[in-house]
């Protein structure tokens, strides 16, 4: 039941992640980068500190005990990822959100999943085992449906016109959305990196009284302020660069319902990793196989939506069966993964 039910957070998790762009639609009149800075200072700042501090006992004590090494690596790997995190957004603009998501998450799986074991040097443990074994498995499962949702995206890029193209994604580019996303995908694994180095974080919150099920969100504090330096530096880079730095005080755009937007974008971004550490902490033995349910269910979700919103409009026949398999070759790992979590425990 316990692995069960962390299969349902990392569920949600990945809902809020699949659906945190979609405020962003609503903005007007502001550049990428305005909004992206105010969405970020809600998703990276203000959400983990009233959240953690809610739901962490004493979190700037807790904080305050860590040894400056572990705090140093856990903020290290979230700078790293934040170049992740920048370059997801421009993956959305250039792939849409089911093709997007489904490249750039995909790879981020395979790495997120596998780095983690191969480095503490238990990836001998993994594959010796049945449960491993059948966790594997589901990976294999995910890469394949990942691979074909990005042959779904290439036909969709040679069945329609430019002009078909651009109706539903303005900024439509399969190839350099594809490098974004490759960049973008292994990168953001970086985030499943800092929080296996911020494990003594959350090991010190629960001594401290914090229930188990929240003590992620210690750690999440320290990896969102490095994913926040790194996107905050190239998009106030780029305010002054494009002096669209005057989006934040041109009263000729709706200023304050653009930070409402930008606040729901933001805090439905942090769910994704709110819920995904109380997912995490239900994982049993293997909780990095966590990381692979959490992108497929994002993608799965992401998916949904950008069938929702019409991306996949004037696409022929061959095509959306061709995205609908992709689609579900990714559901399908979660419940192999999930199985051998199951058999783990």
């Amino acid at each position: 039941m316990a692995v069960l039910l962390g299969v349902v957070f990392h569920a949600i998790g990945g809902f809020a992640s699949g659906s945190f762009y979609l405020p962003y639609k609503k903005v007007r009149g502001w550049a990428w980068e305005s909004y992206w800075l105010v969405g970020g200072l809600f998703s990276w700042l203000a959400a983990p500190l009233l959240l953690g501090s809610l739901t962490v006992s004493n979190l700037f004590g807790v904080l305050a005990q860590i040894p400056n090494e572990t705090l140093l690596w856990t903020y290290f790997w979230g700078v790293l990822w934040g170049f992740g995190g920048l370059t997801f957004g421009l993956a959305m603009r250039y792939l849409g959100l089911s093709l997007g998501m489904a490249v750039t998450l995909g790879l981020c799986a395979v790495f997120g999943t596998l780095v983690p074991p191969i480095w503490q040097g238990e990836f001998g443990k993994l594959v010796s085992t049945t449960s491993g074994q059948v966790i594997m498995l589901g990976l294999a499962v995910c890469v394949l449906g990942i691979s074909t949702c990005g042959i779904a995206g290439m036909m969709k890029e040679r069945s329609l016109s430019d002009e078909q193209k651009k109706a539903v994604i303005a900024e439509f580019d399969i190839r350099k959305g594809l490098i974004v996303a490759v960049f973008s995908g292994i990168m953001s694994a970086c985030f499943s990196f800092g929080l296996t180095a911020g494990q003594p974080i959350a090991a010190l919150a629960v001594k401290a009284g914090t229930d188990p099920l929240y003590m992620n969100n210690a750690a999440l504090v320290i990896i969102l302020l490095g994913g926040l330096t790194t996107n905050a530096i190239w998009t106030i880079y780029l305010n002054i660069r494009n002096r669209t730095y005057t989006d934040y005080t041109n009263v000729s755009t709706p200023i304050l319902t653009n930070i409402i937007f930008c606040a729901l974008a933001g805090f439905t971004w942090y769910f994704q990793f709110f819920f995904y550490g109380m997912g995490d902490s239900k994982m049993g033995e293997y909780r990095f196989s966590g990381w692979t349910l959490h992108m497929a269910f994002i993608i799965a979700f992401s998916s949904f939506w950008g069938l929702y919103l019409h991306e996949w409009r004037g696409a022929n026949k061959s095509t959306m069966r061709t995205i609908t398999l992709g689609i579900g070759l990714v559901v399908f790992s979660t419940v192999v993964v999930g199985l051998g979590n199951y058999l783990a425990e």
